[in-house]
């Protein structure tokens, strides 16, 4: 299993799109029409888990997130694993892909959106705020300074 940064105009991003769009979650239907749309700008980025050349997870680094009041950047967002996948330690290899990109591209720290509690903090994020989301949800936010 290795992640891979998707490019636009590359076969992965297309093979991602379509990955992303027919995936059980509804947020990866908004990620494949930000990709078919071209609103990723400057260092924003997605990444695909693949095994065997298979996608079987994804996660995007993003300047904002799904909240009115967004005053944390960048955001690891949309983290998705398949389900026949999952509990293989395909998230974090995701999430740690994402760190490295974040802060190759300058920052020093990172933020996780999520309502689970305990899963985030085992690659090293830590709780610090709760945000109201556009759904009127809230949403624990997570940092990790890296």
């Amino acid at each position: 299993m290795k992640v891979v940064r998707a490019e636009p105009g590359t076969s992965l991003w297309d093979k991602l799109m379509a990955y992303a769009r027919d995936c059980r979650w509804v947020a990866g239907g908004h990620l494949a029409d930000m990709m078919r749309d071209g609103e990723f700008t400057e260092w924003e980025s997605a990444f695909a888990a693949l095994s065997g050349g298979d996608i079987v997870g994804f996660c995007t680094l993003m300047k904002t997130d799904y909240y009115p009041e967004n005053r944390y950047s960048p955001w690891i967002s949309t983290v998705f694993v398949d389900e026949d996948h999952r509990d293989q330690g395909i998230c974090g290899r995701l999430v740690e892909s994402a760190c490295r990109y974040a802060q190759s591209a300058g920052f020093r720290r990172v933020f996780i959106p999520s309502g689970i509690v305990g899963l985030y903090e085992r690659y090293g994020f830590c709780q610090i705020d709760r945000l109201v989301n556009y759904g009127g949800e809230t949403d624990n936010i997570f940092a990790k300074n890296i």
